[in-house]
């Protein structure tokens, strides 16, 4: 399983409406930091991929869905579930803290 993409268009079916948690990652093309977390995103999609829908949004192609969140810099990582704002994390991490910050967030 891989990461979906999300769009302003689709976050609403993809991640408000979805019935398991989603952790909504919103990048950039330019941004070096994103493209650093994009292959441990892909690992964790497929380890996850049961329990948890791991999606990415750029913030170039769907400017309006960051700004409704409060997105202020990327990467940012939100964890929705049942439509709402979970937890959320800013910046580039190792994947032992990701792993980390799900396992607290209740996804397991």
């Amino acid at each position: 399983m891989s990461t979906l993409k999300v769009t302003d268009e689709t976050f609403e079916a993809d991640v408000l409406q979805s019935d398991k948690p989603v952790l909504v990652d919103f990048w950039a093309e330019w941004c070096g930091p994103c493209k650093q977390i994009a292959p441990i995103l892909d690992e964790l999609a497929t380890s996850y991929g049961d329990k948890l829908t791991i999606s990415k949004l750029n913030i170039d192609d769907s400017p309006m869905t960051p700004s409704r969140f409060g997105v202020r810099g990327i990467p940012t990582m939100i964890l929705f579930q049942n439509g709402e704002i979970k937890s959320m994390k800013v910046g580039a991490m190792p994947k032992s803290k990701l792993v980390e910050w799900l396992t607290e967030a209740g996804v397991t």
